[in-house]
């Protein structure tokens, strides 16, 4: 689980984003999957907080002004989310999770040109306020309930903004998601016990040794690789969980 947690971190050090879709979906392979979503809350909180670091005070402002109405409704969406976590069963939830991880690399590469919706193109109405409001609730819930949040990875990159921009829009937006998430998880009692509790404390450890790690190869790596890298783990970690959830590993 260590080696899990660090392969993640540098994973989401080295592109941006990653590490709660590589590090739940990998151990959802070999551990309950509702455990390991809640297992990788505080994890993931560590690991955003170490990158929203890296934004100006005058850029934090600025983008949670303009990302309110997002984060809002999202943190709403993923209360109800994880209000339903633990009645999930656990052979749909594997395949669910196995499904969206191939999904996502399906819409994010490049060699095969797909239709302009399949990669989130929902055209100016969702950048406005409302259009925020309807994204971050349906991401809300997902997120919530399984730790997926490449959709609205997806839906921050239609604003354009620079990588380290991004990247730093990203760990405030999963910032704020994780916060609540910790004490919605104590409230709901969907920690196992209190082992699994001071397990995924430790992790935030490695997942932020993990970070530091990928943020030192983001500077040297090219893009293609880093590219390279994130969907390789994620395909071979979706194959996994189609697998397991179809009874085939």
């Amino acid at each position: 689980m260590t080696l899990v947690i660090l392969v993640a971190g540098t994973t989401n050090g080295l592109a941006g984003f990653g590490f709660a879709l590589v590090g739940t979906m990998a151990l959802a392979t070999v551990i309950d999957p509702a455990t390991a979503v809640v297992f990788m809350i505080i994890p993931i909180l560590a690991v955003n907080l170490s990158l929203v670091r890296d934004l100006t005070r005058e850029e934090l402002r600025t983008c949670s002004q303009r990302f309110a109405p997002l984060i809002g409704a999202a943190l709403v969406g993923t209360v109800v989310g994880m209000a339903v976590l633990s009645s999930l069963p656990t052979t749909p939830l594997r395949l669910g999770l196995g499904v969206l991880t191939l999904g996502f690399v399906a819409t994010a590469q490049r060699r095969i040109s797909l239709p302009e919706w399949s990669a989130g193109g929902i055209g100016s109405f969702a950048q406005t306020r409302v259009g925020m409001v309807g994204v971050g609730s349906i991401s809300g819930l997902l997120f919530g309930g399984t730790n997926v949040g490449v959709q609205l990875i997806a839906y921050l990159r239609i604003f354009d903004l620079s990588h380290g921009l991004f990247v730093g829009v990203v760990a405030l937006v999963f910032l704020g998601l994780n916060g609540i998430r910790v004490g919605v998880a104590g409230l709901f009692g969907l920690y196992p016990s209190q082992t699994v509790l001071f397990a995924s404390v430790v992790a935030a450890i490695p997942a932020a040794i993990g970070v530091a790690v990928g943020k030192r190869l983001r500077m040297t790596a090219s893009e293609r690789s880093r590219r390279l890298v994130v969907f390789g783990l994620l395909t071979v970690v979706g194959f996994r969980l189609v697998g397991g959830g179809l009874g085939l590993t």
